[in-house]
């Protein structure tokens, strides 16, 4: 193992110590933000808040928590179901909190559904009952994933330098697919080329935040009230 990725095998995913050490930087589910569909550095209104959001977070060191839907609630329980039903069928799976890579001149972050021998990855998805039929009349003949989950997966690849990746699909009721997904170098350096331009556009941010504080513009310095203190003053 290269000694610039490292596995964090014993962080939670979800927990206050997995959004930490996501804070402030790229990871591959995120990635979709700053490249477009035709592989461009993109340019448009989902990267610039990207941008200001990771911005953000190396200034302050918070992260605000998200919304928690239906279907990612759902999908909590489909990743563990999908996870046993793979290692029964094909390898054995071991959970890995979060890896990382800093060999591209700044980390880039991966929240992996499982780890396979030192060869492989899965990343696992919970689908709705419509998108898993798509899946298993287009996608599995093809032998090829969603359009959507391309991004992601070849970033995957990316991060941890490992030979294969097998993308699960998942819908309870339905055949779970799996289909084996290998890198493919141009979407790759495609990935690199637009991490490195949002890279320079974050620090570009930051040092422009920095430079306002020191100018004698009317800033009041505040204290961050947490959520759960801002819930219990809405009670009182």
């Amino acid at each position: 193992m290269s000694d610039s990725i490292k596995y964090h095998r014993d962080i939670v995913q979800g927990s206050d110590e997995w959004l930490e050490i996501r804070r402030g930087i790229l990871t591959a589910s995120e990635m979709k933000h700053i490249i477009t569909p035709s592989l461009k550095t993109a340019d448009n209104d989902k990267c610039r808040a990207h941008v200001w959001e990771i911005t953000a977070q190396r200034i302050t060191g918070h992260v605000e928590p998200s919304y928690i839907s239906d279907d990612m609630l759902r999908g909590m329980d489909d990743e563990q179901e999908a996870r046993d039903l793979y290692a029964k069928h094909y390898a054995p799976v071991e959970e890995v909190g979060f890896i990382t890579s800093d060999r591209f001149g700044f980390t880039i972050g991966y929240s992996p559904d499982g780890v396979c021998g030192d060869d492989g990855l899965i990343e696992i998805k919970s689908r709705r009952q419509k998108f898993q039929i798509q899946t298993l009349v287009e996608n599995v003949p093809a032998d090829s994933i969603p359009a959507d989950y391309l991004i992601q997966c070849q970033t995957g690849l990316l991060v941890t330098g490992r030979k294969w990746l097998d993308f699960i699909s998942y819908s309870g009721g339905l055949e779970m697919a799996v289909i084996r997904v290998y890198p493919i170098p141009a979407v790759q350096d495609a990935i690199i080329a637009a991490a490195t331009a949002f890279e320079a556009k974050v620090q570009e941010k930051v040092d422009a935040y920095h430079a306002v504080k020191k100018t004698k513009a009317r800033l009041i310095p505040t204290e961050r009230r947490v959520e759960q203190e801002i819930m219990l003053s809405y009670g009182d």
